[in-house]
């Protein structure tokens, strides 16, 4: 139902304004039908809890139907931000996972040394991973970093801004209604930012002096955003990201597959920036479990 295929499709009536009426692709149309599903889907969500009168299990869309005063939001802007919640905080959690496995795969020191951090917080014994034993780890959130650095799910939605007026910006007018989108890709690749940037080393994240948020405070790795209209998901997504992957390197060793040419790491701009050639890699067990 989601259509997430919509959101990444070039659609030439944005670009030259004379085809818009026309509809070629007929993405307006297919959107057109679409929302209104969109509407009853995450409408019947809300009608639920607004039901659930007793509250015993609470969650997030009993938090917004809590609001009160000037937080208070409306029967619309609740379903937006429900909406954004599940299709950004499915896809793009998925995309950047198998980024991750893949960068796994072609680094295996890396992964090595991500699997002794978890052997040694974890300690002795064949208990599973906890979320306490993520939230001791240093070299993982390293990885994690240079991983979104290298490969931002979102490279450009994920800074849309709408100029309400005209301006002028380092010489160049913008008119009024333009639509600005910061290249989050551009800037964690340029030379002038990082050193060696095309380079895999999430070393450069590890150590007091190098640390910083990846929630838009430092400018140079902002994959969810910045400002008033960052990702409201970015602190869930990144925790689950950096749990389900550790729980992942704990359990599994991951090798390259025997068919192919191993990883590749070709990208491709859909919703997401996506692998064009899904990963396919075999795992081995590291705790003495059955295959």
């Amino acid at each position: 139902m989601a259509r997430y295929d919509l959101l990444g499709t070039l659609n030439w009536g944005d670009h030259l304004p004379f085809l818009k009426d026309f509809d070629l692709q007929k993405i307006r149309f297919t959107c057109s039908k679409l929302v209104p599903k969109v509407n009853r889907f995450v409408g019947s969500i809300i009608a639920d809890h607004q039901a659930d009168i007793t509250q015993t299990n609470r969650d997030f869309v009993h938090v917004l139907l809590s609001l009160q005063g000037p937080d208070k939001l409306s029967h619309s802007d609740m379903i937006a931000v429900l909406w954004e919640m599940i299709f950004r905080g499915t896809d793009t959690v998925a995309v950047l996972i198998e980024w991750i496995l893949a960068r796994m795969v072609l680094h295996p020191e890396v992964q090595k040394r991500v699997q002794e951090e978890l052997d040694a917080v974890v300690g002795g014994g064949s208990r599973a991973l906890t979320e306490e034993d993520v939230a001791m780890t240093v070299y993982l959130p390293a990885v994690v970093k240079e991983v979104l650095r290298l490969h931002p799910p979102g490279p450009l939605l994920s800074w849309a801004r709408l100029a309400i007026t005209d301006t002028t910006i380092d010489g160049h007018h913008v008119p009024a209604g333009t639509t600005a989108m910061v290249n989050m890709w551009a800037i964690a690749r340029d030379p002038e930012v990082w050193v060696d940037p095309l380079e895999f080393k999430p070393e450069r994240f590890v150590g007091l002096e190098n640390e910083f948020s990846v929630f838009g405070s430092d400018l140079r790795l902002a994959p969810f955003g910045s400002g008033r209209r960052t990702c409201p998901g970015k602190t869930l997504g990144l925790s689950t990201v950096t749990f389900w992957v550790a729980s992942l390197l704990h359990e599994f060793q991951w090798v390259p597959s025997d068919e192919g040419n191993g990883v590749d790491l070709t990208e491709v701009l859909r919703l997401s920036c996506e692998m064009a050639n899904p990963l396919t890699v075999k795992v081995r067990p590291r705790r003495g479990l059955s295959p």
